[in-house]
């Protein structure tokens, strides 16, 4: 992590982006979205290594914010007991709201609802699940204005960010310029570190999934 450790100018924010661990329902490749699931003993397990490795590499943190959902929740609060941080609880860095995909695995949700599966992996930036689900673009809307705050908030300083999959590749995409509509060609491990800067204005990518502490890690659900 030697980049992560340089030096930041005072209208700088580095943020390290963190999914949380694994849970039963990732291993189901099930749509987990705003249901409230628990990480696994996997899950628990990496949590408590993510922490141990930032603390290892000696980074200094400022803040330490998470999505309120409880799968992030307890990844952070691993992170917290390590680096003394409490954590801030944003529900705008919540997963997107999958809508009546929720709870369903991927071959139920394309069985069950064929053209709006086919939409959805088209990554239509303006298709909304029905039953309050979110577009791309309101999420990417609400993970902009989440991050933008947190830049603001921390110029000079380093951030840790726990959230999801969903989340983090919104982040990926506002911090390289890549369209939603492309199918995603980066990993999202679980409890991966993933950094990002802000400098006067504007986002770019420092490093992504890094998972040298971990082992076998899963990636995010294809195109969510």
């Amino acid at each position: 992590m030697k980049s992560q450790q340089t030096p930041i100018s005072s209208n700088t924010c580095r943020v390290c982006l963190v999914r949380h661990g694994e849970t039963a329902w990732n291993t189901e490749r099930r749509l987990q979205g705003h249901i409230d699931i628990p990480l696994n003993d996997t899950g628990l397990s990496q949590a408590e290594a993510t922490a141990r490795s930032l603390a290892h590499a000696g980074l200094r943190f400022s803040a330490l914010y998470s999505s309120d959902l409880e799968r992030a929740r307890q990844t952070a609060a691993a992170i917290a007991r390590a680096h003394a941080l409490p954590p801030k609880h944003d529900p705008r860095l919540r997963e997107r709201h999958y809508g009546h995909f929720q709870g369903l695995t991927f071959d139920e949700a394309e069985h069950r609802h064929p053209e709006n599966f086919r939409r959805f992996k088209a990554r239509d930036p303006h298709f909304a699940l029905p039953d309050d689900g979110e577009s791309l673009n309101t999420l990417a809307a609400r993970v902009h204005a989440a991050l933008e705050d947190i830049a603001r908030e921390h110029g000079g300083e380093t951030v840790v960010v726990v959230t999801h999959g969903g989340v983090l590749d919104i982040a990926h995409r506002l911090a390289t310029g890549q369209a939603l509509q492309n199918a995603r060609e980066f990993p999202i491990p679980n409890a991966a570190l993933n950094w990002i800067e802000h400098t006067a204005g504007s986002w770019k990518l420092i490093a992504w999934a890094d998972e040298s502490h971990l082992q076998g890690a899963l990636d995010e659900l294809p195109d969510t």
